[in-house]
Formats: structure tokens, C-alpha cells, sequence
């Protein structure tokens, strides 16, 4: 028998009683049973957002969610300002661009964080740019961003909001969306919140909410002033996606059960346990400066094939890791340790990486990598 092991940044594992959450008959949406859970799923959302405001559920992947954050802010020939260090950061540049918005880049090297001067000295230069999107932790290269400082810097340009592509960081490290002054922030249902995708969430700050009366790109299915309006009654403008929305209720539940700090800080010591190991396997990280806690992005070592290494870990032990993206792939290999993932998730991971390591022919001893992780995993 071989058993599978799930260790993507998305989709990520899925709990039983989440799974069995959808298991149960459907219901009418337009139902006070409905309307009851929704209204549960909401107060969640409001908790894990760390947020005063509406927190909208939106049936579509995290992509949507941020189609949703350009069409409902912008009108063409607005100009935007986009960091782009990795795949999903490029993402919000081929959205503004399919809608005509003008769009400015800061280009970082995949791997790297964002210097906030340079969001500072580009706003500088044209403080006519309405709005300024970034990702908290980019998926494709495992690095995390200071949000915290570039929302400071946004916030002093009222005319200028900051969005934030938080869809594999929150619940894996803290996105306090008050706080921090952020004015949107987006996530799928696929990454921390332990859910199957199929589902995005997006929060808007007052100063966010005042650009959607002015915006004039189109929108219908995505106008999130209307979902506004209708989720305020506990629905939806149109049929939502029900069972995931009660699998979502569920696993809000359980986060609230573990407390949001102990699920901060659980993502945190398996982030430092995958990345004690592979480093002592002899394996070099892509992101060693600013690692997201989602996820580990390691550079393949030289002669290791990325396929047959995902290959074997795959068909002879029933582990399945990421490959790189773009002009990445073939290059590394990422390990996600987000959501619904405890101490042995990552003990598997980093055992099943030296067995495989070990029959391609990378120097090693067997045990090293888990030792190094055992030993950061005994504090969880």
C-alpha cells in the first residue's frame, strides 16, 4: 500500500471533518439555514482578516479575487504601479494590462524581497498612481514582503491604495489588515484556509470602497458593490458555491479552535524546520533572506534533475512537492508546509527528499535533514 501525501502550496490538504462538512445534502441558498452560515462564515473571515470591515465571498480561485480588486477600483488609462517578483506578482500587471490600465513595474529578482524605498521612490516620481498592487507572500519563489512598510509609504498618498495578494499568507502569518492600514486584501479558499479551491475572499478599506464609485471598467459577475449590498443580508448576487461555503465555516472553526497566534506560529517553526533540513542536506534556498512561511523554495543541486526528482518522490513514495515556474522550472523544487500540515507532514517530506536525493546520487546521510528538523519540531 501507498499512501499519498500532499505537500503543494496549493491546493493544500483538506481536514476529514471539512471534507465530510460537504458531505452532508444540499441546501437552498436562499434559505434562513443558509443565510445562518453564511452569517457564521462571515464573523470567521472578519477574525483571520484581523479587520472592521465587510469581508465578500466570491465563488471563483484567488485570481478572481483579484480581477475583481482591478475592475472594481480602476477605469482605464488610470496608472497603476506593480511590483513584479515572481509569477503571481506579474499576475496583477497582465490583469491591469488586459484592462487597459497603465502600468508602471518594479522588477525584483525572483527570490528577493521588495526594497519598500523603491515603492517610496516610484510614488515619488508619480504620485498620480491610484493604486499599487503587490503579493505578502509570493508562491512561486517563497519569499515574503514587507507589507507592513510599504503600506506605510501608501498611506501617505490619499489618493493611492494599497493591494495585496495575500492568498497563500493569510493564516499562515499575521496580515492584520486594520492595523496595517491595508485597503485590499484577497485569498483562496485552496492555501491556509484548508479548503479544496473554488472560493476567494476580498476585504476592501473605506478608502478602497470610495475608488468603486468612481471606477468605470466593466463589471457584472465581480461587482463587488453589488456583493456588498447583498452579502450585508448574509447572501450572495448570484448562486454561491454552497458546500464549499460550509466547508469553509468548518474550517474557520478550526482555526478559531487552535487560535490564530498558534497557527501563526505552527507555520512558522515548520518553515524553520523544512528550510534547517534541506540546508543541512546540503541544498541551497532560493528566498534565504525574506522566506514566506508558506512555503519552501530550494534550488535543485547541480546534476539533480527537477523532474526526476518530483518524479520519484511522487511514483515510489506518494509525496507530492511543487517544481519551479517560468524561467524557474527545472531549476527548484518548493515544499509548502501551509494549512492543514502538523510536525509529521514535514518529517515525511524532508525523509521521503533524502531517500529520493540519495537515489539520484546527492551525497548525503540518511537522517540528517530530519534531525535538523526534529529538533526545531520539538518546540511545536
Amino acid at each position: 500500500m501507498k499512501k499519498n501525501y500532499l505537500l503543494t502550496p496549493g491546493p493544500t490538504p483538506v481536514p476529514a471533518e471539512v471534507l465530510l462538512s460537504m458531505a452532508h445534502p444540499i441546501i437552498h441558498h436562499r434559505t434562513p439555514e443558509y443565510e445562518e452560515i453564511f452569517a457564521q462564515v462571515k464573523k470567521g473571515l472578519i477574525s483571520i482578516f484581523q479587520t472592521q470591515q465587510e469581508v465578500l465571498v466570491l465563488s471563483s480561485s484567488g485570481t478572481g479575487a483579484m480581477e475583481a480588486a482591478v475592475i472594481n477600483l480602476l477605469s482605464a488609462g488610470d496608472t497603476a504601479l506593480v511590483i513584479n517578483g515572481g509569477k503571481f506578482g506579474k499576475r496583477w500587471a497582465d490583469i491591469c494590462q488586459a484592462y487597459q490600465v497603465n502600468t508602471e513595474m518594479i522588477t525584483v529578482e525572483w527570490g528577493q524581497a521588495v526594497d519598500p524605498q523603491t515603492v517610496a521612490d516610484a510614488l515619488k516620481a508619480n504620485p498620480h498612481i491610484k493604486a499599487v498592487f503587490t503579493t505578502h507572500s509570493e508562491t512561486s519563489t517563497g519569499v515574503l514582503h514587507d507589507i507592513k512598510t510599504i503600506a506605510g509609504i501608501v498611506a501617505a498618498y490619499p489618493q493611492t491604495v494599497l493591494v495585496v495578494d495575500a492568498i497563500t499568507a493569510l493564516g499562515a502569518t499575521a496580515v492584520p489588515m486594520d492595523d496595517w492600514g491595508l485597503d485590499v486584501v484577497v485569498t483562496g479558499s485552496q492555501k491556509a484556509l484548508m479548503m479544496p479551491p473554488g472560493l476567494a475572499c476580498i476585504a476592501l478599506s473605506e478608502k478602497a470602497w470610495k475608488l468603486t464609485e468612481t471606477s468605470q471598467l466593466p463589471k457584472y459577475y465581480l461587482n463587488l458593490k453589488k456583493e456588498k449590498k447583498t452579502q450585508a443580508k448574509n447572501q450572495t448576487a448570484y448562486t454561491p458555491a454552497i458546500s464549499l461555503v460550509i466547508a469553509l465555516r468548518e474550517s474557520l472553526a478550526m482555526i478559531e479552535r487552535e487560535g490564530l497566534e498558534n497557527v501563526h506560529r505552527r507555520h512558522q517553526l515548520l518553515a524553520e524546520a523544512t528550510r534547517a533540513a534541506v540546508q543541512a542536506l546540503g541544498l541551497e534556498l532560493l528566498a534565504p533572506e525574506s522566506p514566506s512561511p508558506a512555503l519552501t523554495a530550494v534550488k535543485s543541486p547541480a546534476g539533480i534533475e527537477v523532474s526526476a526528482l518530483r518524479g520519484i518522490l511522487s511514483k515510489k513514495y506518494g509525496v507530492t512537492i511543487a517544481g519551479g515556474q517560468d524561467h524557474l522550472k527545472g531549476k527548484i523544487f518548493r515544499i509548502a508546509h501551509l494549512g492543514y500540515m502538523g510536525t509529521f507532514d514535514t518529517i515525511i517530506a524532508i525523509s521521503a527528499l533524502e531517500m529520493a536525493l540519495k537515489e539520484l546520487g546527492h551525497p548525503l546521510e540518511l537522517g540528517t535533514g530530519v534531525k535538523a528538523a526534529q529538533e526545531i519540531l520539538t518546540d511545536l
